[in-house]
């Protein structure tokens, strides 16, 4: 391995195989981030598309995670490739990009995370190195296109019609299903009573689609229980808790038990997550 898989440590989950567990962070600050990665997780993806974290607070998190031997990726807000560019001259490790529709939306989403020839990437941030072990800029560019990992989110109907093919291209890493909108997507909403039968099919064919293809799978998880039943399933990526979900809920939870109102009716959870 180059110098910047070694310090990847996604990258060196997906290659030794078996699950790698993850962190959400929608809130901004550093200390937030630092405090995340002390749980233990493999990486911690800073949502820029659904959490309050503008361009400038995702940069700090992105190197505060590093920092601490956790990989930063970065959910940017769509496939738009000047926001793929800031994600990646940031120094994350890899990108998440929701909403994909098309074969075509995945192409032209590898197009702008490569540089040269295999993609049209611009060259030149300094910041990118800093999250890695600080290799010179001229060694970032020889090795960035085979050590950044590239997540496409599978969550709308005609992607997950062209789940296989989209996994077939070059240069995409992994397949992140994001069930919430994908259950919105293929009229199967993901309710009170829990997923439909539908959706649940659909997600275990983007497993199979992903895997066929010799590349990753990932899903958004809500809980440790959930995440465990998809680790024992054979996913490869898998995120255990979103901060904006988990804070209220331990803290509704520990209220609960201190006001002597557990089990009386409180509601566990922390609201609604739109994925």
């Amino acid at each position: 391995m180059n110098s910047l898989q070694e310090a990847s440590r996604i990258y060196k989950t997906f290659k030794k195989g078996g699950p790698s567990f993850g962190a959400w962070q929608m809130l901004p600050g550093t200390n937030h981030s630092r405090a995340i990665a002390r749980s233990g997780v493999d990486w911690i993806c800073v949502d820029g598309e659904h959490g309050n974290i503008d361009d400038g607070q995702m940069h700090e998190a992105v190197a505060a995670i590093a920092a601490t031997g956790v990989s930063p990726i970065v959910r940017i807000a769509a496939n738009e490739a000047w926001m793929v560019k800031r994600a990646l001259d940031a120094g994350a490790h890899g990108i998440v990009v929701p909403l994909i529709y098309t074969v075509d939306d995945a192409k032209q989403l590898v197009a702008s995370a490569k540089f040269p020839p295999f993609g049209r990437r611009g060259f030149g941030s300094p910041f990118s190195p800093q999250t890695f072990s600080n290799e010179p800029l001229a060694y970032y560019l020889q090795n960035a296109n085979s050590s950044l990992q590239t997540i496409v989110q599978i969550e709308t109907a005609s992607a997950l019609k062209a789940v296989r093919e989209i996994a077939a291209i070059p240069g995409v890493d992994c397949l992140l299903i994001g069930p919430f909108d994908l259950g919105n997507n293929i009229g199967h909403p993901i309710l009170e009573d829990g997923m439909h039968e539908e959706l649940v099919k659909a997600i275990d064919s983007i497993k199979v689609a992903a895997h066929a293809e010799g590349k990753k799978v990932g899903i958004y998880c809500t809980s440790g229980e959930q995440a465990r039943e998809y680790a024992e399933k054979g996913y490869d990526m898998i995120s255990i808790a979103a901060d904006m979900i988990a804070i209220p809920q331990y803290f509704s939870q520990t209220l609960a038990v201190a006001s002597g109102k557990e089990g009386v009716g409180v509601k566990k959870g922390g609201g609604y997550d739109g994925r």
